[in-house]
């Protein structure tokens, strides 16, 4: 039986037909492990994993309102609203008329928001190198290169974890 690494079998023996684990299975196991352990790393600067996204995406896209981002994330406004409003209770985000339709609110980050976007950054490259530590780096990007290829496949947006669909806001203390 060949195996990929300790216990995970990739054939069959030349007796009986063994179990095979699968890319699926294997996908979903280091996902959970992955989104577990990133959340623990980000916990000391008091984030959840789907604040960092919306950190992020506030980042790379300013000014967008709470329905487009809500929409984004796979999310009814009505449960984006609490999640952003935690937010600019911390004083990360901010809301702002916007300037074309008086009744939309744009979403920025603040200057807190942007010095914690920094350490969040710093806290995701020491995540990614931990996690893919038995890699080289042309391995790295080659698998990088596989899984964007099959995520792309599967209609998954780039930068929104299909998690977010199920947000809820953390229950106050």
């Amino acid at each position: 039986m060949e195996r990929l690494s300790r216990g995970y079998d990739v054939g069959m023996t030349a007796s009986a037909p063994t179990p095979r684990t699968g890319v699926a299975f294997l996908l979903a196991q280091l996902g959970a492990h992955a989104a577990g352990q990133f959340a623990d790393r980000i916990a000391g600067l008091d984030l959840t994993p789907a604040q960092a996204g919306l950190l992020r995406m506030l980042a790379a896209a300013p000014g967008r309102s709470q329905r487009e981002l809500a929409g984004d994330l796979g999310m009814p406004p009505s449960r984006f609203v609490p999640f952003a409003d935690e937010l600019e209770e911390r004083g990360l985000i901010e809301r702002r008329r916007n300037a074309t339709d008086r009744r939309v609110y744009a979403l920025h980050l603040t200057g807190k928001g942007e010095a914690l976007l920094t350490e969040l950054a710093q806290a995701g490259m020491a995540h990614e190198l931990s996690l893919c530590e038995a890699l080289n780096d042309e391995e790295r990007d080659r698998l990088l290169a596989l899984l964007r290829r099959i995520a792309d496949q599967q209609g998954l947006h780039p930068d929104v974890h299909p998690g977010y669909r199920n947000l809820r806001p953390r229950p106050k203390p």
